[in-house]
């Protein structure tokens, strides 16, 4: 046993690949204890009978497909052009414009790159400081995956088999929260430089609304549909595809034709290699559950911790470890299993712990030694890893607050769905 973890541990020390750790994690587990190995095949080709996995190949797509038109600029011009005439309104046209890109292309490095050419230049050219600009653009990537038609939403609710539906529903406020806590560190941080980003213009916003008009019904599209009944996840994923090629190849034509196959290439490698983890972790958690791990798991936690409050603050710090070392969907399939029942026994929601989870996750992406926004912003604005790391701390700290709150304060998460 202790031979076979150091050989894992070595084949993740050298680089291996994710998917090929847990499957032979998986292979050792059920030969060490005589099970049939083709108990592992039958679990991966097994996720092909959970229709809701057709959403995430489906919402993928069409997010790439936003992110290679100009749906960001318009974006931006309509946030600027509602709220840029106030005091630190370009850094609130930071966090909305930012969240709601993240929320429907599901990548928050795909976020910084594409709004990063914009933002950047111009909150400079605004009198922000370049420090609170890096943080600023660098944390806001991560928000938004509270909200529909987040990916990791959706993996969650599969892995931890609860309503996908309901997590959508149970992810608003959260989301809204830890805007509006960024929205109010950017009004205090920026309290002496009181220029707004523009005078406001009537004509500018029927303008920018005009530019964003075919954008703008998209997130009815999505959770209209999901909400009112009419349309199943999966069916509301296709609706969404549908109305996004529409809008981005005939009506804007920011897209041409013959960019789609590069486009259905670069999305799918996402989604193989987010299915092939899923359905090898599928196999590799029946193998924990036979050797009653979380029952283990339960009892050494029990045994140190008596009480439900020490047991979110533990778990938090936790899920904020695992955020510096596994991406979120690797996370998703890993860990959810095992903390799941731990969490039942303090008598923590599902859903409660699922926007726990993927909130505490989005502070994983700003956190060393391999926080993904970290890298992707030193990349794409030319700085120190080190310098950006400075530069994104004290959004940490702020965002950490929200998590707390959303930990805690129970009818953030649970009051819309009245429970």
């Amino acid at each position: 046993m202790i031979l076979s973890s150091l050989l894992l541990l070595l084949l993740a020390a050298l680089g291996a690949p994710l998917f090929a750790i847990i499957g032979a994690g998986a292979l050792l587990g059920y030969a060490r204890n005589d099970i049939d190995l083709t108990a592992v095949p039958i679990e991966i080709f097994g996720i092909a009978e959970t229709p809701v996995l057709l959403a995430i190949p489906l919402f993928t797509f069409a997010g790439y497909v936003l992110s290679a038109g100009r749906a960001a600029s318009r974006l931006v011009r309509l946030s600027a052009a509602l709220v840029g005439w106030l005091p630190g309104g370009l850094a609130m046209v930071a966090v909305v414009t930012c969240s709601l890109f993240t929320a429907f292309t599901g990548g928050s490095g795909v976020t910084i790159i594409a709004l990063g050419a914009l933002l950047y230049p111009a909150l400079l050219q605004a009198g922000y400081q370049e420090r609170f600009t890096l943080g600023l653009i660098t944390s806001s990537g991560s928000l938004g995956l509270l909200f529909a038609p987040s990916l990791p939403l959706i993996l969650y609710g599969i892995v931890a088999e609860v309503s996908i539906d309901d997590l959508f529903v149970a992810g608003i406020l959260p989301g809204i929260l830890m805007m509006l806590v960024l929205f109010g560190f950017c009004l205090w941080s920026n309290r002496a430089n009181r220029r707004p980003m523009a005078e406001f213009s009537w004509p500018e916003v029927f303008a920018a609304l005009r530019e964003s008009a075919w954008e703008l019904p998209l997130p009815i599209v999505v959770l209209g549909g999901i909400y009112s009944g009419i349309l199943a996840v999966s069916e509301a994923a296709a609706a969404t595809v549908v109305y996004v090629l529409v809008v981005e190849l005939l009506i804007h034509r920011d897209v041409r034709f013959r960019d789609l196959p590069g486009l259905v290439r670069q999305s799918m490698m996402l989604v193989g290699g987010i299915l092939l983890i899923l359905g090898i972790s599928l196999a590799s958690t029946n193998y924990v559950i036979d050797a009653q791990v979380p029952q283990q798991l339960i009892g050494v936690v029990t045994g140190f911790i008596s009480d439900r409050t020490s047991f979110l603050l533990l778990l938090i710090a936790f899920l904020m470890l695992i955020g510096c070392i596994l991406h979120i969907f690797s996370a998703l399939v890993l860990i959810v299993p095992l903390i799941l029942p731990v969490a039942g026994e303090y008598g923590i929601d599902p859903v409660h712990l699922g926007i726990i989870f993927v909130a505490t996750m989005e502070l994983g992406y700003l956190l060393p030694p391999i926080g993904l926004n970290l890298y992707i912003s030193s990349i794409r604005f030319s700085q120190p890893v080190l310098r950006v790391c400075a530069a994104t701390l004290p959004f940490v700290f702020i965002l950490l607050v929200a998590v707390l709150l959303i930990a805690f304060v129970t009818p953030l998460s649970l009051g819309l769905l009245g429970r």
